[in-house]
C-alpha cells in the first residue's frame, strides 16, 4: 500500500470577479477559439495574484496558483493563512466541489467534507433522515450507516432532537450532527474547515480528540483548516501556509505557525504604529541583563533576568503607563504587565533617553517569543513590536530535559513514602 494518499501537482484556480460564471459569451468564444488553435487561454495570461487589499482594473484573478504538495496516510495536515489566502478554494478543489483551472489532484480513497454549516443536509428532513442522506452522499451503504447510527447520535449529543427537521436546529447543533456523520462514516480522508468554531468549547475538544483517534488509531487522513492556532498546533503534525493563493511554506507545524504568526504581525502593523518624527516618544530597542546566555536576546527558562527597554521622549509626557507583553509562537499571550501596577501609579518623562527595567522570570517552554511594548498616556504614544525574538532556552541547571512539548516549564518537588 502506497504511503501517499493524496498528491497535488501544479494546482491553479482562476476566477472572474463580479460574475457568476467565468465571464461573458464573447470571453467563452475567445477561449473556444484559442483551444481550437491549441493556444493558451488568453485570460489566464492576464490574470493577477489574488490580493484582497489591492484594487486593480483586471477582473481575472488566481485564487490559487501552482500548488504542489503530498499527504501521507494517517497524517493530520493543517492548512493556515489569512482570510482570502485560498484555503477554502483549495478544500473545495480537494472535495471536487469545483474543478481546477490547471493541474491535477490524485486521491486514493473516499473524501468526507465538512466545509460549511449544513452542507449536504436537507432542511426539511429530520436529523435521522439526514444521517442516511449524508452517508449515501459519502458513498456508504445503508447497512454501514445503520451499524454506526447509534454512535453518531451519541457523539453529536442531540438525541432528543434526532427526529426534528434540521431547519429548526441551531448552528451549533448543525455542526454537532454534521461532524458526527463525517467522522463516523469512515471516509479515508476527512476535510474539516473552520466550522468547528461554531460549536462550544466542550464539543471542540471532543472533535479534536476524535480527529486524533481517526488518524492514529484508524489510519485515516485529516485536513484541518482553522484560525485557532492552539488547535492546529495540538492536532497537526505538518502544515501548509498559503499567502495570496500561493504556497509560502510547508513543513513541521511549529515552524509553519511561527512563520505565519510573524508574517501576520508584520504585515498587519509593521514594526511600530507611530513613526518617530510624528509622536511624542518612541521605543528604540530591548535587551536582557542578568543571568542570561551570551546572546542578550536569550534567557534560560525559570531564571531571573532584567528586560531593559530603551525609550526616547521627544517632549514632556504626563500620566504615562508602560504596557509590556510576551506572545508565544501560536499567538497566545504568556505574559502581560503594566508599570502602573509595579510602580503604584502613572509616571512622567521629560525630553531625553530612558531605560525601563523589568525584573522577571519566564517558566515557559523553550522557543521563540514575540516582544511587544506600548506607552499609554491618554492615548497610545507608541506601540512597538520587536522584529528580534526572545529566545527561551531550557533551564540552565538541565532540569526537565526538553520542554518544547510543554506550555510551562515549572520546577516541581516529589516525595515518596510507604503506606
Amino acid at each position: 500500500m502506497s504511503q501517499e494518499i493524496l498528491q497535488v501537482e501544479g494546482l491553479s484556480k482562476m476566477y472572474k470577479l463580479g460574475d457568476i460564471n467565468t465571464g461573458s459569451i464573447s470571453h467563452d468564444i475567445n477561449r473556444w477559439i484559442s483551444k481550437l488553435r491549441g493556444k493558451e487561454d488568453p485570460y489566464q495570461k492576464v490574470a493577477v495574484t489574488n490580493d484582497r487589499t489591492t484594487k486593480t482594473s483586471n477582473s481575472y484573478v488566481w485564487s490559487l496558483k501552482d500548488i504542489n504538495f503530498s499527504v501521507n496516510r494517517g497524517e493530520v495536515f493543517g492548512i493556515v493563512g489569512k482570510n482570502g489566502a485560498g484555503k477554502s478554494t483549495l478544500l473545495k478543489l480537494l472535495s471536487k466541489i469545483t474543478k481546477p483551472t490547471e493541474g491535477r489532484i490524485n486521491i486514493d480513497g473516499r473524501i468526507g467534507s465538512l466545509l460549511e454549516v449544513g452542507t449536504g443536509f436537507h432542511p426539511d428532513l429530520s436529523g435521522r433522515e439526514n444521517i442516511f442522506l449524508n452517508g449515501a452522499i459519502l458513498g456508504m451503504r445503508k447497512q454501514e450507516i445503520r451499524r454506526r447510527f447509534d454512535e453518531i447520535v451519541e457523539f453529536s449529543g442531540i438525541e432528543r432532537y434526532i427526529d426534528t427537521p434540521v431547519k429548526r436546529y441551531s448552528s451549533g447543533m448543525f455542526v454537532r450532527l454534521a461532524f458526527a456523520v463525517a467522522a463516523h462514516l469512515e471516509p479515508e480522508i476527512l476535510i474539516i474547515d473552520e466550522v468547528l468554531a461554531v460549536g462550544d468549547q466542550e464539543f471542540q475538544n471532543k472533535c479534536i480528540s476524535k480527529m486524533k483517534d481517526v488518524s492514529s488509531q484508524q489510519g485515516r487522513t485529516v485536513f484541518f483548516v482553522s484560525h485557532n492556532m492552539m488547535a492546529v498546533r495540538h492536532l497537526c503534525t505538518r502544515a501548509l501556509l498559503l499567502d495570496k493563493g500561493q504556497v509560502s511554506m510547508i513543513g513541521p507545524v511549529g515552524e509553519v505557525l511561527e512563520a505565519y504568526h510573524h508574517d501576520e504581525k508584520d504585515s498587519a502593523h509593521g514594526v511600530r504604529n507611530n513613526l518617530p518624527e510624528r509622536t511624542k516618544g518612541y521605543f528604540k530597542s530591548w535587551r536582557l541583563e542578568g543571568q542570561t546566555p551570551s546572546n542578550n536576546h536569550s534567557c534560560y527558562s525559570r531564571e531571573d533576568f532584567d528586560m531593559v527597554l530603551q525609550f526616547r521622549a521627544q517632549e514632556s509626557i504626563v500620566k504615562c503607563d508602560l504596557n509590556f507583553k510576551i506572545t508565544g509562537p501560536d499567538g497566545t499571550t504568556v505574559l502581560f504587565t503594566k508599570s502602573s501596577d509595579g510602580l503604584g501609579g502613572l509616571f512622567m518623562v521629560h525630553p531625553g533617553d530612558y531605560e525601563f527595567r523589568i525584573r522577571m522570570n519566564l517558566p515557559v517552554a523553550k522557543g521563540k517569543y514575540e516582544v511587544e511594548v506600548g506607552l499609554f498616556a491618554g492615548g497610545w504614544v507608541d506601540t512597538w513590536k520587536s522584529t528580534t525574538k526572545l529566545q527561551v532556552l531550557d533551564a540552565a541547571d538541565g532540569y526537565g530535559g526538553d520542554s518544547s512539548a510543554a506550555i510551562l516549564n515549572v520546577k516541581t518537588d516529589f516525595s515518596l513514602s510507604s503506606i
